[in-house]
């Protein structure tokens, strides 16, 4: 067989990518042709991609040509397939034709390229959230899958034009374009030109007629409720009619909560929290809210729950801090886990239980691992090249050295990893390394140390992800970094440091040292529930009996997807292994990153003083969670989608419902007799609460956050028709109309604070007090739209759920946060306590550091060093004559700039 493919034709991209399976069973010669090559003898045009089979005959239709290799490879045909191909040709090629030639022909860009394919890109993400599968037609990948991503491809790559909310179209999309022949493809037809490739065999093309009439709509009421079938409106109505009776008796608490043979044991972690600052936005979105989303919505379900989170305290970290604030580690850890605490609880995150590492049982566990690990042989002595810093007589452990990433040049690289590329660090790797502390430049010595032997436990990794992976709801990023360590092959790991503050290494010889924290961070987990009972193990060794979900950035996935699976393994001691690694991207802060030393962005403490409550911060960030990509917090944003999401769409349905009750019925809800109008709607919100229950089945959180907005929309346009206020004052048809329209919204509403409690707990709970909810209904989501407010049942008082929020104080908090809130709060320090200057000895002793650094920062610019590096010590030196001036009780002035 010949494969004729020529760059910059659409058509050769699925082609190529399914070529690979063809040339596993047949001999295949590939030949690019040029652009005007006519290859067909019986055509007089030039055609590509073309397939001339051994026979002689040709094949020169995308799909066609896709078939054969997938038929070629075994692959049995199906109906689904079919459909998804004709879909393609009839509905996709049209749309997807228009928007490229807007694009690369016209130069046009934004709502123009988007809007005539935005149906269709709807459409690919609703199969396959309502499938709940990864791909098209089933669990694997199939000839639609490919046809379908070879078409997307040249739009799609650019993420502009792939909508944040279509999650479910973005992992589907990531995972095909990963594949190393959809790569190979794209790099063969489009020669890393993207979608300009095309403008050739574009301009070509006639100029597509207009799209009007099939501009995709906002709100798809209509064409949904059209496609609704008989059965599924009975199916509906039935369940509607059984009203809350029909609800499984509400769970037994437990105290503790352990295992329950023959249920569904759920158990939660969120990453541990390093003890030594204060969370921002990102660090909580990240972690532990995440998990509290779903932790609420297992509890829902009735699923047997545990959710479990701390601080992580050990490390170079806790004693870097220590030595910033001239405190002990433990009264940084102390300090800082009762902040933490405060700030998780006002943010209403549900765990069952927050603890620490400092504690006893976590050098119990630890140490029992490590010994398990090397009576079996997976621990290795080796000497490491160290760095050490002779001013301060000690060897530099990760965190307290930093220098210029070796791999990516980012200037305030850790010793441990570069926290803007993501990559792993030796210390000695580092450029122009530093020591934290003292700021001279450290030299490389020897130390012995323990290493961790991956390479000789990777089999056992490989074969258990092999067993995990399929059927799990690891997230596509989760898998991509955890799949690359395995192909990039994987070394030994050191996991002692030269510290004081650890957990002890029990060994003869390293009596000096510590566990290095990522060793032990992650045994943090079963010690911090070793501490909540002495019954952990019903958790932690019980893999046939327990669903480990994990929550984190995707900066951990290594140390939970690797290297605690490994030491876990190892042991061999049954360990429960993670069943669903859920890893975010990160979010930045406006344009730039969070920074407590800059003053910029938005921390868990600060939250508190904006005067905006809890539940809309977790809205907001629960909103933008980066899934599949980076995002980033705006106040801008915020205010939009506040007043509209949350004021104008959720808050006036929930109050205009409660309202109407109120208001024309005394209280009460009316009866209800549904038309079939009603029955339909009553349906599409019975489906629409069945793709909420699928999205967070799948951990799919912010996607499902979308599902509680569009019902609430729905209803607010249900009642914007039916205008009960109108028909109140009507004959006695429309009376009863108005009150049918009554009594269903307000089921809706009822319905509404349920879905919301995993993400608005408190506006939930305001909810269900004015509906009066009876309490089993308020604590189990059914999979049906339910009648849990019958006729007759008496409401209470209605009220406003949210507020507006201003312009004006939005750009306000918008200059606080961007930097401005530091000078803010040192001012604000000096004018609170003019009378509390510090005593004689602080100030002399401020006045020392000032002159000390004075001095470093003279004696940098006098050897001409790295600007940089002045820059870093000019700053701490500014620092410190604000300390100096708060002690001596004199207001902050504004530092003066150079005469020229």
């Amino acid at each position: 067989m010949r494969l004729f493919v020529s760059e910059g034709a659409p058509g050769s991209l699925p082609v190529l990518a399914a070529a690979g399976r063809a040339q596993r069973r047949a001999e295949l010669l590939i030949s690019t042709v040029g652009p005007e090559e006519c290859v067909v003898p019986f055509l007089t045009w030039p055609k590509a991609p073309v397939l001339q089979l051994d026979s002689g005959n040709y094949l020169f239709s995308t799909s066609a040509i896709c078939r054969y290799f997938f038929l070629l490879s075994g692959w049995e045909q199906d109906d689904l397939t079919n459909q998804w191909l004709e879909w393609e040709a009839t509905e996709l090629q049209p749309a997807l034709s228009t928007a490229l030639y807007y694009l690369v022909v016209q130069g046009k860009k934004g709502e123009d390229v988007l809007g005539p394919v935005r149906r269709a890109l709807m459409h690919i993400d609703h199969s396959l959230s309502r499938r709940s599968s990864p791909f098209l037609a089933g669990e694997t990948e199939s000839l639609a899958d490919i046809v379908l991503w070879g078409a997307l491809y040249p739009l799609l790559q650019d993420p502009s034009y792939l909508p944040e909310e279509l999650g479910a179209l973005h992992s589907w999309f990531q995972t095909l374009s990963s594949q190393e022949p959809c790569q190979r493809a794209a790099e063969t037809v489009l020669k890393r030109q993207g979608v300009l490739a095309l403008r050739p065999y574009l301009q070509k093309q006639p100029q597509p007629s207009s799209l009007e009439g099939r501009v995709v709509s906002n709100e798809p009421e209509e064409e949904e409720l059209a496609t609704l079938s008989e059965e599924e409106i009975a199916v509906a109505v039935a369940a509607w009619e059984k009203g809350p009776e029909s609800l499984p008796p509400l769970r037994p608490q437990q105290n503790p909560v352990l295992p329950v043979a023959g249920e569904r044991n759920v158990l939660i972690t969120s990453a541990l929290p390093y003890v030594n600052n204060v969370p921002h936005l990102g660090n909580i979105i990240g972690c532990v809210l995440s998990a509290d989303v779903f932790a609420r919505y297992s509890r829902l379900r009735q699923w047997n729950t545990l959710y479990l989170c701390g601080t992580d305290e050990y490390g170079t970290a806790t004693e870097t801090k220590a030595l910033e604030e001239g405190l002990t580690p433990q009264e940084i850890c102390d300090k800082y886990h009762i902040i933490h605490a405060d700030i998780y609880r006002w943010f209403n995150i549900s765990f069952d239980f927050f603890g620490r590492t400092t504690t006893p049982q976590q050098t119990k566990i630890t140490q029992d691992i490590f010994q398990r690990l090397l009576a079996r042989g997976f621990v290795l002595q080796d000497t490491v090249e160290q760095l050490r810093c002779e001013h301060c007589a000690r060897f530099l452990a990760d965190r307290f050295v930093e220098g210029v990433c070796p791999f990516c040049g980012y200037e305030e690289a850790r010793g441990d990893q570069c926290d803007k590329c993501g990559k792993l660090i030796n210390a000695i790797e580092l450029k122009k390394p530093q020591c934290k502390v003292c700021r001279s430049c450290p030299v490389v010595r020897s130390s012995q140390h323990l290493f961790l032997d991956l390479p000789k436990l990777g089999a056992r990794v490989e074969e258990w992800l092999e067993r995990t992976l399929p059927g799990s709801d690891w997230t596509p990023n989760a898998r991509f970094i955890t799949r690359s360590w395995l192909r990039d092959g994987l070394k030994p790991r050191c996991i002692t440091r030269d510290l004081k503050w650890g957990t002890p290494v029990p060994l003869e010889g390293f009596e000096d040292k510590v566990f290095y924290v990522w060793f032990d961070a992650t045994i943090g987990y079963l010690s911090i529930t070793a501490n909540y009972t002495d019954q952990w193990e019903k958790w932690w060794k019980n893999p046939e009996q327990v669903n480990l979900y994990q929550f984190m950035a995707k900066d951990n996935v290594p140390f939970h997807g690797i290297v605690f699976p490994s030491s876990a393994l190892g042991a061999e001691d049954n360990y429960t292994l993670v069943s669903h690694l859920i890893a975010t991207e990160y979010l930045n802060y406006e344009d730039g990153k969070f920074s407590k030393s800059r003053g910029v962005g938005v921390f868990g403490d600060m939250a508190q003083d904006t005067g905006i409550p809890a539940d809309i911060w977790r809205f907001y960030l629960l909103y933008i969670r980066p899934e599949g990509q980076d995002s980033a917090f705006s106040w801008t944003d915020m205010l939009f989608k506040n007043n509209s999401e949350l004021l104008n769409n959720l808050g006036n349905f929930v109050n205009r419902a409660g309202m109407f009750v109120s208001k024309f019925f005394g209280g009460f809800v009316p009866e209800m007799v549904l038309t079939s109008d009603d029955q339909r709607l009553l349906t599409h919100v019975t489906l629409e609460l069945q793709h909420y229950h699928q999205l967070l089945e799948k951990v799919r959180i912010r996607d499902a956050l979308r599902s509680v907005l569009t019902i609430s929309r729905h209803g607010n346009q249900y009642i914007q028709v039916n205008e009960p206020w109108k028909r109140i004052r009507g004959g006695e048809a429309d009376r009863q109309r108005a009150g049918t329209v009554t009594g269903l919204a307000v089921n809706i509403a009822a319905l509404l604070s349920v879905m919301l409690q995993p993400y608005m707990p408190t506006v939930s709970a305001t909810i269900q007090a004015q509906l009066q909810l009876p309490p089993p209904a308020c604590s189990i989501l059914p999979t049906s739209f339910l009648c849990t407010l019958p006729a007759g049942h008496q409401i209470g008082t209605v009220s406003p759920l949210f507020q507006k929020l201003e312009n004006e104080q939005i750009e306000s908090l918008k200059q606080r946060f961007s930097g401005g809130q530091l000078e803010e709060s040192l001012a604000l320090k000096a004018k609170a306590s003019p009378k509390t200057a510090a005593g004689p000895e602080q100030v002399q002793a401020l006045r020392e550091e000032v002159a000390k650094q004075g001095d470093t920062v003279r004696e940098l610019k006098a050897q001409k060093a790295d600007k940089n590096q002045i820059a870093a010590q000019v700053a701490k030196l500014l620092d410190l004559k604000k300390q100096l001036a708060l002690a001596e009780g004199k207001p902050l002035g504004t530092p003066k700039g150079k005469k020229k």
